[in-house]
C-alpha cells in the first residue's frame, strides 16, 4: 500500500474520532495434538461498515508463494460482547471481509493446522509451538503501521514463551507494526536455552529437540562467527539476537530476521567435522542475513508486498553473496583452516559445473525467476535452470578475487559490503541494481559491463582459471572412473520400482529418446538396477551401443544407447607448481 493510500485510510479514522484502530492477537493451542492453533483477534475503535482481512502468501526470505491461508478453518466474527455473529465472507484466496455493523469492537476467530516443521511454516505437537507471523495472522490494508499485541496462551504451564519481540506483559509482547510482527517467530515449549554475551549484547541459542550438540562449544564458535562478522560491518546493528534452532529427523534450513534466525538442521549431524562445519556455514549465512537482505535490501524489497510475487534480479548478491561469505566466515573465523575453506569452494564448483543449467539460464534471470522455478524443481529443472545461490556464490568469489588482485590484498569484497551498509543499510534505502553495480566499480576500479553481461546477464562459463591463476591456484577436473562411460541418468529405487528420476540434457540417454520417470529394467537383456548401473556400465567403453530396456508409461521399450567418453566427477582448487613469489605473496594475503 502506498503511503498515499495509508494517510487517506488513516485520515478516515482521525477524522471520525481522531484515533486509529488498535489490534490484539490470542494465540491459544488448548489441544497440541490436533495441531491447530486457535487465533483470536480483537479490533477495537473501528469505524468502518466494511472491515478487511488479508493474510500474507509468502514470506521475505523464501521467495514462493505458499498460500498460507489454506491452512485456516473455522474462521467467524462477531461483536466483542459475543451477543451478535457477524456477516463474514471470502473475497479472494487471502481475503476475507466483515460487515461490522456499526460496532466498534469487533472479535475474530480462526483456527491455523499447523504440521509443517519448516523455518517458514508452522509446527505444533505435543512438544512445543512454533509458528512465523505470515503463516498465522492477518493484516488490515492501511494498517499496516499500527502496533499489534501478541498474547500466547501455552496449554501447559511448564511451556515458555521464546520472541525476539519486547515483552509488555506476561506471555504479552508488542510489535511496533505489521512487518516487525511477522518478522519475529515464536517459540513456545520447554527448549534449551543459553544466554551468551558478545561484544558487550546479549545474545541467545534456544533449541527445541533432542541430538548430539554440544552446546558450550557452539557458542564458543557461534561468538567466533559474530565477532567476525561485526568487524566486517564495524559494530552490530541490534540490542540483542536470538539464534532458534529445532533438531530434526532430516529437515535443513534457515530463515533470517532482524533480530534473530530460525535454523532447522538433523539432530544426530553433528557428530562429524563436516556436519558440524556444515551447520556452521548455515549459522553464518543467517547471521550475515541480518545486514545484507534484512538491512541492505534491493529497492525491490524495500516495502514489502505480502499479496504477491515481489520480483528483483538482486538475488544473486543477497543469497549468492551471503553464501560466499558463510564458506569465508568460518575460514576467517579461524573455526576451519584454509584446506577446508578450499575444500567447500571445490565442492560448490563441482556442483555448479555439474549442472547444465547453468549454459541456459543467466544469474540475473535465475534471480527474478525464484518464484516459478528454484522452489518449484521438476525433473527438468538441473537442465533448464541454475541456483542465484550457487552461481551468485561464485560470482562474488571471482569478484573478491579479482579485486584482491588488482589492490593486493588491500581491498577486497568486505569494501563493497561496508559501502552497501553505509549506503544503504543503516537507514534501510532500498538499492537499485545499478547502484550495486556502482559500488562494486568503485571499490574494484574497474568497469565491469563486460563482467555482468558475461557473467550475470549472460550464460558464459565461469572463467575460474583466469581469476585463480593470479593467486597461483587452478582448476583441476578429476575422472575418478575412467572406465566408466558416460550414460547421463539418475536413478533412484522407489516403490519397489528402478525408476529414472533425470535425464541430463544431450547426454546419450537423452539422444535415444530415454525420460525422466521411465522404470529402468535391464540392460543388454540383464536384469539392472541403480545400486548396480555404474558397475555394468564399467563392462563397456565409450563410442560402445548398448541396449537399455524401460517401461515407458507402461510400454516396453529397448532402445539402443551409444555410450560416450567418461566425464569429471569432480573439480579441485589446487596449487600451481612452481608458482612465482607475487602469486604466493597473494595467495598468502587471501588465504592467510
Amino acid at each position: 500500500m502506498t503511503k498515499a493510500t495509508q494517510n487517506t485510510f488513516e485520515n478516515t479514522f482521525q477524522n471520525n474520532l481522531n484515533i486509529l484502530p488498535t489490534m490484539t492477537y490470542q494465540v491459544a493451542m488448548p489441544k497440541p495434538t490436533n495441531h491447530l492453533f486457535e487465533v483470536t483477534l480483537e479490533v477495537e475503535n473501528w469505524q468502518l461498515p466494511i472491515l478487511d482481512l488479508k493474510m500474507p502468501v509468502w514470506t521475505p526470505g523464501s521467495y514462493l508463494v505458499r498460500e498460507y491461508s489454506g491452512k485456516v478453518q473455522n474462521f467467524s466474527a462477531q461483536t466483542s460482547d459475543q451477543k451478535y455473529a457477524l456477516v463474514s465472507y471470502k473475497k479472494s484466496k487471502n481475503h476475507w471481509q466483515i460487515e461490522t455493523e456499526d460496532h466498534d469492537k469487533i472479535t475474530i476467530s480462526y483456527q491455523v493446522f499447523a504440521s509443517e516443521l519448516t523455518v517458514r511454516t508452522n509446527h505444533l505437537d505435543i512438544t512445543h509451538g512454533y509458528f512465523n507471523g505470515t503463516a498465522l495472522f492477518f493484516f488490515i490494508p492501511g494498517l499496516e503501521q499500527q502496533p499489534i499485541e501478541v498474547k500466547i496462551i501455552p496449554p501447559n504451564p511448564n511451556w515458555i514463551v521464546t520472541t525476539s519481540l519486547p515483552k509488555i506483559a506476561e506471555n504479552t509482547f508488542k510489535a511496533s507494526d505489521f512487518d516487525t510482527l511477522v518478522d519475529n517467530p515464536f517459540e513456545i515449549g520447554t527448549q534449551e536455552i543459553y544466554d551468551f554475551q558478545v561484544l558487550g549484547k546479549p545474545h541467545q541459542w534456544v533449541i527445541w529437540g533432542k541430538g548430539n550438540l554440544n552446546a558450550k562449544k557452539l557458542i564458543r564458535d557461534t561468538t567466533k562467527i559474530i565477532e567476525t562478522e561485526a568487524k566486517i560491518f564495524g559494530g552490530l546493528p541490534y540490542e540483542n539476537y536470538l539464534f532458534l534452532l529445532h533438531l530434526s529427523a532430516s529437515g535443513f534450513g534457515g530463515l533470517e530476521h532482524k533480530n534473530c534466525c530460525s535454523l532447522n538442521y538433523p539432530r544426530f549431524a553433528f557428530g562429524s567435522k563436516d556436519g558440524y562445519n556444515r551447520f556452521l556455514q548455515l549459522v553464518a549465512h543467517e547471521f550475515f542475513h541480518l545486514w545484507n537482505v534484512k538491512r541492505i535490501r534491493p529497492k525491490e524489497l524495500e516495502t514489502f508486498d505480502y499479496e504477491e510475487e515481489n520480483y528483483t534480479q538482486s538475488l544473486w548478491f543477497c543469497e549468492g553473496t551471503t553464501s560466499y561469505y558463510d564458506i569465508l566466515i568460518p575460514f576467517k573465523a579461524r573455526i576451519y583452516n584454509s584446506t577446508t575453506f578450499l575444500s567447500n569452494l571445490s565442492k560448490d564448483i563441482t556442483k555448479y559445473l555439474s549442472t547444465p543449467g547453468r549454459k541456459v539460464q543467466p544469474l540475473s534471470e535465475s534471480s527474478f525467476d525464484a518464484w516459478v522455478k528454484l522452489y518449484r524443481r521438476d525433473q527438468n529443472s538441473d537442465n533448464s535452470q541454475i541456483s542465484y545461490y550457487l552461481k551468485g556464490e561464485l560470482v562474488t568469489l571471482l569478484l573478491d578475487l579479482l579485486i584482491r588482485a588488482k589492490h593486493q590484498n588491500k581491498r577486497s569484497f568486505d569494501n563493497i559490503m561496508l559501502l552497501m551498509w553505509e549506503k544503504f543499510g543503516q537507514d534501510e534505502i532500498g538499492f537499485t541494481s545499478t547502484q550495486l553495480k556502482e559500488i562494486i566499480e568503485s571499490v574494484a576500479e574497474v568497469d565491469l559491463t563486460d563482467f555482468y553481461r558475461r557473467y550475470i546477464h549472460g550464460i558464459e562459463e565461469l572463467p575460474f582459471d583466469e581469476y585463480l591463476q593470479p593467486f597461483g591456484l587452478q582448476l583441476k577436473s578429476m575422472i575418478e572412473n575412467e572406465s566408466l562411460p558416460y550414460l547421463g541418468i539418475k536413478t533412484q529405487w522407489e516403490n519397489g520400482k528402478e525408476i529414472i528420476k533425470f535425464v541430463e540434457a544431450n547426454s546419450p540417454a537423452e539422444e535415444a529418446g530415454i525420460e525422466a520417470k521411465d522404470e529402468l529394467l535391464a540392460i543388454d537383456g540383464i536384469r539392472v538396477t541403480a545400486e548396480k548401473l555404474n558397475s555394468r556400465l564399467q563392462d563397456y567403453q565409450s563410442e560402445d551401443i548398448i541396449q537399455i530396456t524401460l517401461f515407458h508409461q507402461e510400454e516396453l521399450k529397448t532402445y539402443d544407447v551409444k555410450l560416450a567418453s567418461p566425464q569429471p566427477s569432480r573439480y579441485e582448487i589446487i596449487e600451481i607448481e612452481k608458482a612465482s613469489q607475487s602469486q604466493k605473496r597473494l595467495r598468502g594475503g587471501w588465504l592467510k
